[in-house]
C-alpha cells in the first residue's frame, strides 16, 4: 500500500480462519486502518492480493461490511439511523430498486437488536458517540456480510455500547462471519479475539491471540516496555 510515493503497508501475508474475530493493533501510523480499507476495496493495492476463499474480494459485492472511524462520518448529513442502516442494502438491492418494506423492517429489527429501538427516525447528530458507532454496526449488519471490518470502533464509547458491540461481534463469528477489528485497546484485544495480527509499517506477528499476543511481539510492534497483564477471554478461539 502507497499513499503517492509513501509507502504505507507492505509484507503483510496471512491466512485468516472463517468465523475469526482478529485484533489489528500497532502504533499510530502503522497500517491498521490502510489495511482495513484495503480489505474493504477503498484504496488500490500497489502489489499483492486479498482474496475470500481464494476467490478475489470484489466478488463478495456488498458481503463485506466497513465500519469507518467515527471523524470520517459527516454527522451533519440529512439522514436518519434508519437512512443509515437501510444504505447496507443498496447494493444488494441494485440500481433499479429502491429498498421497501421488507428491507425497513431488517433495518428496524438491527437497531432494535443493538438496544435503540424506536430510534430509526431520529437524525444521526442527535445520537452519542457509542450509539452512532452501533447506527453503522446496525448497516453492517443489514449487509448480510460474510466479512466486518471496524476500525476502532471503541474510541470514545461507555462501557454499555462495548458490551453491546461484542455480544453483536461474538455472533457475527457464532454465524462463520469473519471480523478484523483495529484497535488501540490492548486490553479488548486480549479478552476480545481469537487472533492477533500486529503491524508497524509491515506484519510484525499473526497467529492465535493465545500464543502471539506476547510481550516480545509487542514490543518488537511498540518498542519499549509494553505491560501484558492475565485476562478471561469473553469466548473460545475459532477452531
Amino acid at each position: 500500500m502507497r499513499y503517492g510515493h509513501n509507502l504505507a503497508l507492505c509484507e503483510v501475508t496471512a491466512e485468516v480462519p472463517a468465523g475469526s474475530v482478529v485484533g489489528l493493533i500497532g502504533p499510530n501510523g502503522s497500517g491498521k486502518s490502510t489495511l482495513l480499507k484495503a480489505v474493504a476495496g477503498s484504496v488500490p493495492l500497489a502489489g499483492g492480493s486479498v482474496t475470500f476463499g481464494g476467490k478475489p474480494l470484489r466478488e463478495l459485492g456488498g458481503r463485506v461490511a466497513y465500519v469507518p472511524q467515527r471523524e470520517e462520518v459527516n454527522w451533519g448529513f440529512p439522514v436518519t439511523a434508519l437512512d443509515v442502516v437501510m444504505m447496507g442494502r443498496y447494493r444488494a438491492l441494485g440500481w433499479l430498486r429502491w429498498p421497501g418494506r421488507a428491507e425497513r423492517r431488517a433495518a428496524e429489527a438491527a437497531l432494535a437488536t443493538l438496544g435503540l429501538e424506536g430510534m430509526a427516525g431520529r437524525h444521526i447528530s442527535q445520537f452519542s458517540g457509542g450509539q452512532q458507532q452501533r447506527i453503522f454496526l446496525a448497516r453492517a449488519m443489514v449487509q448480510e456480510p460474510v466479512l466486518v471490518l471496524l476500525d476502532e470502533p471503541f474510541t470514545g464509547v461507555d462501557v454499555q455500547n462495548r458490551r453491546v458491540f461484542h455480544e453483536q461481534v461474538r455472533r457475527f463469528a457464532r454465524a462463520g462471519v469473519t471480523v478484523l477489528v483495529a484497535t488501540h485497546d490492548l486490553d479488548e484485544v486480549r479478552s476480545t479475539t481469537t487472533h492477533v495480527l500486529l503491524l508497524n509499517r509491515r506484519m510484525v506477528a499473526f497467529g492465535r491471540t493465545a500464543t502471539t499476543f506476547t510481550p516480545a511481539n509487542l514490543r518488537a510492534a511498540f518498542g519499549g516496555q509494553v505491560a501484558v497483564f492475565e485476562q478471561v477471554p469473553v469466548f473460545e478461539e475459532a477452531p
